[in-house]
């Protein structure tokens, strides 16, 4: 026993040191969130936020949380960390429109075995910057440093979003009948869902994420695939301001299929007609090389539609009118029928406009 060194956090494999360094890094990038009823200052124990100050009167507060899932797997394994914090700041903010809510503040949660801080700090830049774009204060966070429960090089993202609606203006779907319309609106490509598959459909046709995609010959595979997820939050907010949005929903994990009713009365279904849009190139491979019917494609991945709204035929114009103004690609996708005992989402087309 004379002979044992006394141990340290650091030689058990924690840098307090590092944490500190990281915090100090990521200040400036908080602080560039601030907006109206927070600071957006980084170091205390919690961070205070003003509603009155942010303008509302009798505010409803809607919180979300989220995470990456296995793209991170990709991001590690290629060395790109830039686009997984928009990943997860997308993939909150986006379920917080859906039920019209602005976005106000968000915290991270980064796990990893031993910080590397410069990639912490890449990681987490990503997400100051899709904060900046929805108007929402990056108010905080965690950084955990765990030896021995994450391999070398791999960490864990979780997000946490709460917004606010005033009362009375929440959007539920109580309202949608048959004969609506269903609008949807273009993804940026895979989002953030069904990437153990992805990853499985890479190792069995022994591809190098470093060599072009199949899909996109002028781009790497392991870039393409880490394409981040659309923030679609600002052009929803002006969707929904111009009137006549009766429903929304994010296509995340479950795909078209499990998502779009969700938002629906029980009563109803959403007849989604598949020659409607074009289906992206990712897509066709993936259903391609995994051998992927239709009904599998459609509840595993977005199938190029990251969201869908519904509205009043009478309102289809204006809606439409409203989403392209923010930069989106619509398509009129389907319509709203009685369900009658069977799904709540009819695909119809899909012999003519998918493989297989």
């Amino acid at each position: 026993m004379a002979d044992k060194r006394p141990l340290s956090y650091r030689a058990a494999g924690v840098d307090i040191a590092a944490g500190n360094a990281l915090v100090e890094a990521l200040k400036p990038l908080a602080k560039a969130t601030a907006r109206a009823g927070s600071d957006a200052g980084l170091g205390g124990f919690g961070a205070l936020f003003d509603l009155k100050a942010a303008g509302y009167r009798d505010p409803i507060l809607i919180a979300t949380t989220d995470g990456v899932g296995t793209k991170l797997k990709i991001a590690i394994e290629t060395g790109r960390h830039d686009t997984v914090g928009i990943d997860l700041v997308a993939m909150c903010v986006n379920d917080l429109v859906v039920q019209g809510a602005e976005p106000l503040l968000f915290l991270d949660y980064f796990a990893t075995g031993r910080l590397d801080v410069a990639q912490a700090k890449t990681v987490i830049a990503g997400i100051a910057a899709a904060c900046r774009e929805v108007g929402c204060a990056l108010v905080g966070g965690e950084t955990a440093e765990m030896p021995g429960l994450y391999a070398a090089g791999d960490y864990d993202l979780a997000g946490f979003a709460v917004g606010a609606v005033e009362r009375g203006g929440a959007i539920d779907g109580s309202t949608v009948a048959a004969g609506d319309i269903v609008l949807g609106l273009e993804s940026s490509g895979l989002h953030s869902n069904g990437f153990s598959l992805v990853r499985r459909v890479v190792a069995d046709a022994r591809l190098d994420y470093a060599a072009p995609a199949p899909f996109a010959p002028g781009e790497s595979l392991g870039a393409a695939l880490l394409a981040p997820t659309r923030l679609y939050v600002k052009s929803c907010r002006a969707a929904i301001a111009a009137g006549g949005v009766k429903a929304l929903a994010h296509i995340t994990g479950g795909g078209l299929l499990e998502n779009v009713p969700r938002v629906l009365p029980k009563h109803l279904a959403a007849e989604l007609d598949t020659r409607s849009w074009t289906l992206p190139p990712v897509f066709r491979w993936l259903a391609t090389a995994a051998q992927l019917p239709a009904d599998e494609l459609a509840r595993t991945f977005n199938c190029g539609i990251g969201m869908v709204a519904v509205t009043a035929a009478a309102a289809e114009a204006r809606v439409t009118r409203a989403l392209e103004g923010h930069g989106e690609r619509v398509h009129r996708i389907g319509r709203i029928v009685e369900r009658g005992g069977g799904p709540g989402t009819i695909l119809v087309g899909t012999e003519a406009a998918w493989p297989g």
